[in-house]
């Protein structure tokens, strides 16, 4: 089995590999970056720490495209 292939999935190899950008919250900053994940690492930052980060967009079909969405939104600032 290739390696590369294998990890071109989800661990549940039905589920299609979809990727999300949100704006990371940044301790002790007011600048809010885009960042980019899987859905999966997604899923698990929010349930372990909810609404701590922003979700832009989710279920983004390639990292490419979501790499690309990640650098055309504006950092955005926090209220101090």
């Amino acid at each position: 089995m290739d390696i590369r292939k294998s990890n071109a999935r989800t661990r549940d190899s039905s589920l299609p590999l979809t990727w999300v950008v949100y704006r990371m919250t940044l301790h002790k900053q007011t600048d809010r970056s885009c960042a980019v994940c899987q859905q999966s690492e997604w899923d698990a930052m929010e349930l372990a720490r909810p609404g701590y980060h922003l979700l832009v967009r989710g279920g983004i079909a390639t990292e490419v495209e979501a790499e690309l969405l990640a650098r055309q939104t504006p950092t955005a600032k926090t209220e101090t």
